[in-house]
C-alpha cells in the first residue's frame, strides 16, 4: 500500500515549536517535490511550503515565512516542517503531499499533488 504519514502534532503554547514528519511507504519521495499545506477550522486548505525534488529550492507561505522551515531525508523516506513562534493562528490540520511531476521546484497548487497523508492537528493555545 501507498501512504504518506503524518506525525508530531499535537498541543502547543503560543511562541512554542513543534517539528512534523511525513514518513512514506509504498512510495519514493526521491526525485519529487513535497509540499505542506493546512486547512482550519471552517478554512479551505492551503498551502504552507514546498521543499524541491533536490532539497536546495523551499518556498513559503507569507504567514508562516521566517517562522516554519522544510527539510527532506530522502534516504529516510521522509519530510519535515519545523514550525517555530507559533500562533493561535497555525492551528490546522497540517497535510504533506507529494507532486504528481518528477524533478521540479514544486507547486503552490493543491492540483499538483497527487499523494496526500491523512493529516496531523496541530493546536495552538494562546
Amino acid at each position: 500500500q501507498v501512504h504518506l504519514v503524518e506525525s508530531g502534532g499535537g498541543l502547543v503554547q503560543a511562541g512554542g515549536s513543534l517539528r512534523l514528519s511525513c514518513a512514506a511507504s509504498g512510495l519514493t519521495i526521491r526525485g519529487y517535490a513535497m509540499g505542506w499545506f493546512r486547512q482550519a477550522p471552517g478554512k479551505e486548505r492551503e498551502f504552507v511550503a514546498v521543499i524541491n525534488w533536490s532539497g536546495e529550492t523551499t518556498n513559503y507561505a507569507d504567514s508562516v515565512k521566517g517562522r516554519f522551515t522544510i527539510s527532506r531525508d530522502n534516504a529516510a523516506n521522509t519530510v519535515y516542517l519545523q514550525m517555530n513562534s507559533l500562533t493561535p493562528e497555525d492551528t490546522a490540520v497540517y497535510y504533506c503531499a507529494r507532486d504528481v511531476l518528477e524533478y521540479t521546484l514544486g507547486s503552490q497548487q493543491e492540483t499538483r499533488y497527487n499523494y496526500w497523508g491523512q493529516g496531523t492537528q496541530v493546536t495552538v493555545s494562546s
